[in-house]
């Protein structure tokens, strides 16, 4: 299991924000690589995809940075099936995997968060209003060349997490897994930063979330 230290930032994140300003306040936190291509048997296409987390008082701040071949945002109402573009996750549980978000999000900033135990059927997906409290910061690069570049940066508000205390995250221990997906590319793809152990494509397992620790 991998073990990744989420370190503080020194921001209230209040007010308006740009793309520049958020990417400034994560500048020194360390980049994170999705280094397994899982299914690459069957899905042998591998982006280049890495983060970079942080926490405040209020909230995560999620980037996340992209070189693939093709990009794709069809979906632009919450709740689509982003999972089928361009798509980064933050899979994310804080009572030991037995529940646990998946924040999803397309390079367009189009979100979908839902929350519950692995059991698909009893899944539950936050509301459109939750959803767009999570403000979602876009660069795209377009030049000549095989790969396409694009940048995210979430502010994901504390809020989103309704179902679970986070009035003092420092110190706590809780499990998760970041992803890149695309299954309506050209060439599929299913990345993680924690190794995924199943037979067939499948992100909601729990069992395979690596640790992160509130530093």
């Amino acid at each position: 299991m991998k073990k990744l230290t989420i370190l503080p930032i020194a921001s209230d994140l209040t007010g308006s924000h740009n793309f520049n300003q958020l990417s400034d306040l994560v500048k020194d936190l360390e980049w994170n690589t999705l280094e397994y291509s899982n299914w690459s048997e069957s899905y042998p296409y591998k982006p280049q995809v890495r983060f970079k987390i942080g926490y405040t008082q209020k909230g995560l701040l999620l980037q996340f940075d992209v070189a693939e071949e093709q990009l794709r945002g069809n979906y632009a109402e919450v709740n689509q099936n982003v999972w089928e573009d361009s798509c980064v996750e933050l899979f994310v549980s804080f009572d030991d995997r037995q529940h646990y978000y998946n924040i999803e999000f397309n390079l367009i900033g189009t979100g979908l968060i839902g929350y519950g135990t692995p059991d698909k059927s009893t899944r539950n997906r936050l509301s459109a209003a939750e959803i767009e409290t999570v403000q979602a910061f876009s660069m795209i690069e377009r030049h000549s060349g095989t790969d396409r570049r694009w940048s995210m940066i979430q502010v994901i508000p504390l809020a989103v997490f309704k179902f679970n205390d986070t009035s003092d995250l420092k110190g706590k221990k809780i499990h998760g897994n970041f992803y890149k997906c695309g299954d309506n590319l050209k060439n599929p793809h299913f990345l993680s930063w924690n190794k995924v152990d199943n037979p067939t494509p499948n992100f909601h397992l729990p069992q395979f979330f690596g640790e992160l620790i509130f530093g």
